[in-house]
């Protein structure tokens, strides 16, 4: 069978397919308008050209900027911050206080802003430390599906510019991610550690409390630090 095509000429053939895809993609998710079954708060502030699909919840006091898309079922707490061009995919929960940047795509089932794991002993039994700080995600990030990031005891859970999740990835309390490092599916990082910028972890990487790794690090799979 001969076919007869046009070729184009490009410096990086996986770059420019790359940029094909995202231009379908824009076309397929290009939602706007507000369903009649989500419910956004008349405290709350919202921008232009927004998608709230169906029992989708936009609290008290949150901000959402502009074309922000909310999938159905999505939540949003109280005084939650959203930025411009960010997508929230069906069933994402946002808790009270989290600020996300912009242009960030978050996965179905992630939790951001949950309660960090922390307990204290003592003679009448195990008291919960209470969790008063939150989660602060900087532009260009993406989360994948099923991941939870705890806010902070104190202060703020961060994580920088350009970082980007596989499934599966789970952020305690006080961590904070370098810009544009990559953590992988079933990646765990305990509370207070700092990774720094570029840094690679492959899959089922965990990694203890109160260390500091350094800019452009790269973890092997099942590696423990």
């Amino acid at each position: 069978l001969l076919v007869t095509t046009t070729l184009i000429r490009v410096e990086s053939a996986a770059a420019a397919f790359a940029k094909l895809l995202e231009m379908y993609n824009q076309v397929k998710l290009n939602k706007v308008g507000v369903s009649k079954l989500a419910y956004i708060s008349d405290k709350a502030t919202v921008g232009s050209n927004i998608y709230a699909g169906e029992f989708a919840v936009v609290s008290d006091g949150a901000k959402i900027g502009n074309n922000v898309k909310l999938y159905s079922h999505v939540f949003v707490g109280e005084n939650a911050v959203i930025g411009d061009n960010t997508t929230l995919f069906a069933g994402v929960k946002i808790y009270s206080d989290t600020v996300i940047g912009k242009d960030c795509i978050i996965h179905s089932g992630t939790v951001i802003g949950s309660d960090g794991f922390r307990f204290e002993p003592s003679p009448e039994g195990t008291k919960k430390v209470p969790q008063i700080g939150n989660v602060v995600i900087e532009d260009d990030v993406e989360i994948g599906a099923n991941c939870a990031i705890d806010r902070a005891t104190i202060g703020s859970t961060i994580l920088r510019k350009g970082v980007k999740f596989d499934n599966l990835v789970h952020i305690a309390h006080n961590v904070e991610i370098g810009e544009n490092s990559f953590l992988t599916a079933c990646n765990v990082v305990a509370g207070s550690t700092k990774i720094g910028k570029n840094c690679m972890f492959s899959g089922q990487v965990g990694i203890v409390g109160h260390l500091d790794i350094a800019d452009n690090t790269i973890v092997t799979a099942q590696s423990g630090i």
